[in-house]
């Protein structure tokens, strides 16, 4: 009799263990889907700002340049490589909960194949060893740290020819207004990006959320 009133003793811990599991995975899945509005909306807030203050640049830009240098009549319309494209990544089929990025943006010199910007893993540098070598590896740690910021350095002062250059249709000599306003669409790009991000991580949690309410029913 003591035997079984401990077997059943032993199953009502379990079985409470695992609802208790089962509501805290709930909960954090519910949490999960809430973090993700929550930025979807804030991108999407940020985008409009970001529009707007390009529309309102582009608009000022054309009032001081004339309507004639910034019309859409400058365009030959002929096809050109395009200074921006977009990257799909493939979904983790073993785990479409992922959140990592599914679309990322390659813009401007970013395109060209550029030398990593990850800076080596110096970990090897806490275990004992001579003096000199030490020293050695301080020297090769700090080349290479050099080396990133030169070409982070490089990189940026082509991304800076290539904004230039794609300005030149308007004339040599343009209204800083115009750059301002290259910027915020530019920027808006960026956004546009991380709102498919935030979408397609919101709709993974969504799913999820489905998926553990029909489970626990």
């Amino acid at each position: 009799m003591a035997e079984i009133e401990s077997d059943q003793l032993q199953r009502a811990s379990l079985d409470e263990t695992k609802v208790k599991n089962e509501d805290e995975e709930e909960e954090e899945c519910i949490l999960q889907f809430l973090d993700s509005l929550d930025a979807y909306l804030t991108l999407v807030d940020s985008l409009s700002s970001s529009l707007r203050q390009g529309w309102f640049d582009l608009a000022s830009a054309r009032q001081s340049m004339g309507h004639t240098c910034i019309s859409s009549k400058l365009f030959d319309h002929k096809v050109h490589s395009a200074s921006t494209t977009i990257n799909i990544m493939e979904l983790d089929a073993d785990n479409p909960s992922d959140p990592k990025p599914q679309f990322s943006l390659s813009k401007w010199a970013t395109t060209k194949e550029n030398p990593s910007s990850e800076v080596p893993n110096n970990s090897n540098l806490r275990h004992r060893a001579p003096t000199g070598v030490l020293e050695d590896g301080e020297k090769s740690n700090g080349t290479q740290v050099s080396s990133v910021v030169s070409n982070d350095v490089s990189l940026q002062l082509d991304i800076q020819k290539e904004r230039s250059k794609s300005l030149t249709i308007f004339g040599g000599l343009v209204s800083p207004k115009l750059r301002t306003a290259q910027v915020s669409f530019e920027t808006a790009l960026d956004k546009i990006v991380e709102i498919a991000n935030a979408r397609s991580s919101m709709l993974s949690s969504f799913s999820q959320l489905q998926l553990n309410k029909k489970s626990s029913s």
